[in-house]
């Protein structure tokens, strides 16, 4: 069957080495060896309680805001350690954006939505500038350019979820992380979400944490499944490679029952 971890043999944006995530008493995650390659999609699937929002959140820093939270292991972002002491998770999170499973705007204007970020982490320029742009990458911008001043709150919640992601694009991140980002949409609106993906991987790395089976197969390149091990609640990668082998050619059994619906 060959080694069911396939580490790409492209330039990595980040590279996990034993990386493991405890919440106080409780082990999340552990042993994750991972590179994940620059410029491209890669899915983070398996069944709920398996450790990948955890595993996600690993990659900006986030889970810093559970005081409980420790990670063990080594996460090297362009070879630089994120975790390291003289490490700012400011400046981590500043390019290493985030998208929510549910759209979070805030009460504020759509212009206002977008600069946000951008305004906070200082970056200079003409806010309704920054705002189209990023709009423009999101796919937004058409159908709000003459409503910039309507709250985001107004807007559909596929919109909303294109309004958060130009919330991060705007910050000018080099990686952006999508939890779930479509799991509160109706199908239209996720296609649109999945476009923009497709279009966005031109020009940042994304990776995405989904349920959706045929999401993970249609939007990503490389697929990472992960399982919570039986003998305990803390997940760990079980398989990871290009997609199409993934899907096509699992080399482990439990990839190919959890792909074709036997668990999960």
């Amino acid at each position: 069957m060959g080694d069911p971890i396939r580490q790409p043999s492209e330039d990595a944006v980040f590279r996990l080495r034993d990386v493991g995530l405890w919440y106080g008493n409780k082990h999340a995650i552990s042993d994750i060896t991972l590179d994940i390659p620059v410029n491209r999609v890669t899915a983070l699937i398996g069944p709920s309680g398996c450790g990948k929002s955890s595993l996600l959140r690993c990659l900006n820093r986030m889970n810093d805001l559970i005081p409980s939270a420790r990670v063990e292991g080594t996460v090297e972002y362009h070879g630089a350690d994120i975790y390291a002491k003289s490490v700012d998770p400011v400046e981590v999170r500043r390019r290493v954006g985030m998208v929510f499973q549910k759209p979070n705007p805030f009460p504020k204007s759509i212009q206002d939505n977008v600069v946000f970020g951008a305004k906070v982490n200082g970056i200079k320029g003409d806010s309704r500038e920054i705002a189209e742009r990023a709009l423009k990458q999101a796919a937004l911008w058409d159908e709000v350019k003459n409503d910039l001043k309507m709250s985001g709150l107004e807007l559909s919640g596929g919109q909303q979820q294109r309004l958060c992601i130009a919330r991060a694009l705007a910050v000018q991140p080099d990686v952006i992380l999508m939890d779930e980002p479509c799991s509160a949409l109706d199908p239209i609106a996720t296609l649109k979400i999945e476009d923009l993906i497709r279009e966005l991987v031109k020009e940042y790395t994304i990776i995405i944490v989904t349920h959706n089976m045929q999401q993970a197969a249609r939007v990503s390149d490389y697929t990472a499944f992960l399982l919570a091990q039986e003998h305990g609640l803390n997940g760990t990668l079980i398989e990871y490679g290009p997609t199409n082998e993934i899907f096509t050619q699992p080399r482990e059994q439990r990839t190919e029952d959890y792909i074709t619906g036997r668990f999960g």
